[in-house]
């Protein structure tokens, strides 16, 4: 188990985290402590940011009836959150117990039984030994230390087994490493889970035995179906430890991990453990300090030596010397690996040895960095005595980013075409040409003084936007689309009397008291639900576009709001009805859509709030109308750092009889037509001006 750095220490929560914890706003915390003077006195912090204790904490709010309604899993993540030796110390600690709780749930069950004290001293033994079973005899968890657990950190391990009750060990797991990733975005470079799959894909089906030798918090691992052998090494000690539990809660395979740097400290050589079936691997880019001196006469450079620039083809190597014959790597690499002249020669013997088979070229976006397109490498251990193929697998995806997702991956799209390219090049050595998409390049045209792998310089041009025939598809909708926006383009408006009903002397009320009348229903979504559902993201609402996000399955079953003020479970995602209005709430974008049924039945996404009004209280586009007020933004935004966040709850509007709202709600509606009208109109001549100038250049299409 982990050093408890603090001892007994309780846990401290500021401010902002107490609101959380009681679902109300900053402010109320503010009021509490004016106003309540037994509400727990600060114990750390400073002056203008103080933080309390968290124990003191829940007890008072559990004596005033304000912590009933809080999720158990935001309980949960509080504790870990604010726990004395940081977050990565408790979510290790509490994978342990998780996994403890999954491989032996009676040994959990009477474990618990008794007091903390006697549960901390019987725990080690206990968490020692399914540690041995999952991860290996003899090999510590990576990152942990060899201090006794503590009797303070027990109500912690509690808690996280009551959230396992409810979701499982695994789920538990993942929803509390989510969180800590979506909190510290800027500490980790994540694989999104489209692009962990379509890698293990390509690594086929035949992958039993499987390593990642920059595992990260092991995504790529953790999407390889079927294992029996999972090997994970990271540089990091906790993410090797946070990847090594997050694998074993997963799945049956067997679980090796190791904390070193797998260039200079490779802790799972061939002649050690043996060779593998696969290797999967997203490795650190642009790394100079890679090992290029010590690692001068290392075996592995079979493809030739790295330059002191090409850290990424010392991966690609190291890869290849861990696999079988036969065997298939598939790493992400950036796009000047494909093309930079000191990596030429090495690329060449790759070629010409039979070593890389495919290059994937991926949308910008597709993962971190997002600013470039990645590309994926497939590469093969080839058997001494087997003839290389004639022909290299060049696949560009560039084309297939989801609309209205800024460039991102459409990564179902993405795995069919890829996939697809892939299975047949893999069985007959070629592809049918694809323009703009795929084609089998010979090796010998490649072999030129500059060996450029890059797809694009390879692949015939696509028709021009698409064709002769969508060029006028698309030139069709913009003549509509336009004749709509001028049909729905707002009269000139004329001043308001003195009574205008929106006005300062009007009666004005704020979200924050029609939630408490229950007038309409306030929540915050969290982006997770059931595996694969569609989720309603930040993008999604300023686009005006339909649902483009999908949830990872982190959160439980999908719960629907009802007007009456909370949902059955608070602790459940929100899925949106026709009718609702959804705000962003980070950004200070001024923005508020009324929710239609092509966005209907979508998870909330995260930084977004959901009103629900009332339908005999509240007309839906009034409300929106009034939410987008610059006026009305500015008054109930605040800033903190580098970002600006909406407190919805002091957005106001006018007390108006619902007649009334209905006619400006007519207005505002029509509002939002000419606006979606203007943003397709946009959409597509963008796409128009394009397919004409890349159909006139090069002469698909002619001038006059």
């Amino acid at each position: 188990m982990l050093e408890d750095t603090a001892a007994d220490a309780a846990p401290e929560v500021t401010a902002a985290e107490i609101a959380r914890l009681a679902g109300v706003g900053r402010a109320a915390v503010s009021n509490w402590r004016r106003r309540h003077a037994d509400f727990p006195k600060p114990v750390g912090g400073t002056e203008t940011s103080p933080s309390f204790a968290l124990p003191e904490v829940e007890d008072w709010l559990r004596a005033q009836g304000k912590l009933a309604e809080v999720p158990l899993r935001e309980r949960v993540w509080q504790q870990i959150a604010s726990h004395p030796a940081g977050a990565v110390a408790a979510l290790v600690e509490t994978g342990g117990a998780l996994l403890l709780v999954h491989e032996r749930p009676t040994d959990w069950l009477e474990l618990t039984a008794g007091s903390d004290e006697r549960m901390a001293a019987r725990l080690a033994p206990l968490l020692a030994r399914v540690l041995a079973t999952r991860l290996g005899p003899g090999r510590p968890l990576p990152g942990a230390a060899a201090a006794p657990p503590r009797p303070a950190g027990m109500p912690l391990l509690r808690a996280a087994a009551e959230l396992a009750a409810e979701l499982g060990a695994r789920k538990a797991f993942e929803f509390l490493l989510g969180r800590h990733l979506d909190a510290n975005p800027r500490q980790y470079t994540l694989t999104p889970d489209g692009c962990a799959a379509l890698m293990a894909a390509l690594a086929g089906p035949a992958a039993r035995t499987v390593l990642d030798p920059a595992c990260g918090t092991g995504t790529l691992l953790r999407a390889v179906p079927g294992a029996t052998a999972l090997y994970a090494q990271d540089s990091a000690p906790e993410l090797a430890a946070l990847a090594a539990l997050r694998l074993a809660l997963h799945g049956s395979a067997q679980v090796r991990a190791a904390a070193a740097d797998s260039l200079r400290a490779d802790a799972f050589a061939p002649s050690a453990t043996g060779p593998v079936d696969a290797v999967l691997c997203h490795p650190p880019f642009n790394e100079r300090n890679w090992g290029h001196e010590e690692l001068a006469y290392d075996p592995r450079w079979e493809y030739g030596f790295p330059a002191r620039t090409e850290s990424e083809l010392a991966w690609i190597q190291h890869a290849l010397a861990h696999l079988r014959e036969g065997g298939t790597a598939v790493l992400l690499m950036p796009p000047a690996v494909a093309s930079r002249r000191s990596g030429r020669r090495i690329r060449a013997d790759l070629l010409r040895r039979g070593a890389l088979r495919a290059v994937v070229a991926l949308p910008a976006g597709a993962a971190p960095p997002y600013g470039i397109p990645l590309q994926l490498w497939v590469l093969r251990k080839p058997a001494p005595q087997a003839a290389p193929p004639a022909g290299l697998l060049l696949v560009d995806t560039a084309a297939l980013a989801a609309e209205g997702q800024g460039g991102r991956a459409a990564w179902p799209a993405v795995h069919r075409t890829v996939l697809d390219a892939w299975t047949a090049y893999d069985r007959s050595g070629s592809v049918p040409e694809v323009a703009g998409v795929s084609r089998t390049v010979p090796v010998i045209e490649l072999l030129d003084d500059e060996v450029d792998l890059t797809p694009a310089r390879h692949l015939p041009p696509p028709a021009a936007g698409g064709g002769i025939a969508e060029l006028a598809a698309v030139r069709e909708r913009l003549d509509e689309t336009l004749g709509r926006a001028a049909r729905t383009t707002p009269p000139v408006p004329s001043a308001a009397p003195d009574a205008d009903p929106g006005g300062a002397r009007q009666p004005l009320t704020t979200i924050g008291e029609l939630a408490r009348a229950g007038a309409l229903l306030l929540r915050g979504g969290t982006g997770t639900g059931p595996e694969g559902a569609p989720v309603l993201t930040e993008h999604d609402v300023y686009t005006g576009s339909g649902p483009t996000g999908a949830a990872t399955g982190t959160g439980g079953g999908a719960a629907t709001a009802t007007a009456a003020g909370t949902a059955a479970a608070t602790d459940e995602p929100v899925l949106t009805a026709a009718g609702d209005v959804v705000v962003p709430v980070v950004g200070g974008g001024g923005t508020a859509r009324v929710i239609t049924a092509d966005a209907a039945g979508a998870v909330l996404g995260r930084n977004l709030h959901l009103l629900r009004p009332d339908p005999a209280a509240l007309d839906p586009w009034f409300l929106a109308g009034f939410l987008r007020g610059t006026a009305n933004n500015r008054r109930a935004s605040s800033h903190a750092s580098t970002a600006t966040r909406l407190d919805v709850r002091r957005l106001r509007l006018p007390r108006l009889p619902l007649a009334e709202q209905r006619h400006y709600g007519d207005r505002f509606r029509a509002l939002a037509e000419f606006e979606d009208a203007l943003r397709l109109a946009g959409r597509l001549g963008e796409q128009l001006v394009q397919g004409l100038y890349d159909g006139l250049s090069d002469g698909s299409v002619t001038p006059g």
